[in-house]
């Protein structure tokens, strides 16, 4: 495609996925720096969080003290922010040709309160297809680590979702994986157990044959 595949990521939305630990901010970061020198317009948000209230949302979903949180409370408050931050900030930056990409969107969702966390998928997606007006991503990029090493990641003063245990973050993974078996058009997947220079140059290398080949990538007709 030469050396300005990247080009055909404007307007287009990405999602980085994957379970605590496996790196992901270490990569956005990297790939900010990589649009900024090659001046392509970028728009990074998190999930929950990104607007005045998700951070509000975000605030009372990874609080330790709420461990009595129903899963079903915390898929609706997900949604809930997530509906806030597309209508508020993706759409708006789409529509501008802006690239945009996310921290985390709906398939963190199937594989947290879904596959983990035992929500049928059916429904979580049914609520998904409301919050975010049918605006799913153009494609998502997982980074896939062993749960051992990713659990040796994290900060020992862990988040309420990150403290669930080996058990749980292993079930997370196996979510992640599974929507990528499903749907390999939809997903990208780096092994994030690399070093970070070597991760990123999956990332990039697998970004540009995304562009090459995707009928997705390239611009908005």
């Amino acid at each position: 495609m030469g050396d300005s595949w990247w080009n055909n990521l404007r307007g287009k939305f990405l999602a980085f996925e994957g379970p605590d630990g496996s790196g992901k901010s270490t990569q956005i970061a990297r790939l900010e720096k990589f649009c900024k020198d090659k001046n392509l317009k970028m728009l990074t948000v998190r999930e929950p969080g990104g607007t005045a209230i998700g951070e509000r949302v975000r605030n009372v979903l990874l609080d330790p003290t709420h461990g009595e949180m129903d899963v079903r409370c915390e898929m609706l408050l997900y949604m809930a922010s997530r509906a806030q931050l597309m209508k508020e900030r993706i759409e708006p930056a789409l529509r501008e040709g802006t690239m945009v990409l996310s921290d985390r969107f709906v398939a963190s969702t199937l594989a947290y309160q879904g596959t983990a966390g035992g929500l049928p998928p059916h429904d979580i997606r049914a609520v998904a297809q409301v919050a975010i007006g049918g605006r799913w991503p153009d494609l998502n990029v997982l980074f896939d680590v062993d749960t051992a090493i990713a659990m040796a990641r994290l900060n020992p003063l862990m988040d309420r979702m990150e403290g669930k245990g080996a058990d749980f973050h292993a079930r997370v993974r196996q979510g992640y994986l599974r929507q990528a078996q499903q749907n390999p058009n939809d997903f990208l997947v780096v092994d994030a157990g690399k070093l970070p220079d070597e991760v990123f140059t999956q990332l990039t290398r697998g970004l540009e044959q995304w562009c090459s080949t995707s009928a997705t990538c390239g611009p908005r007709k």
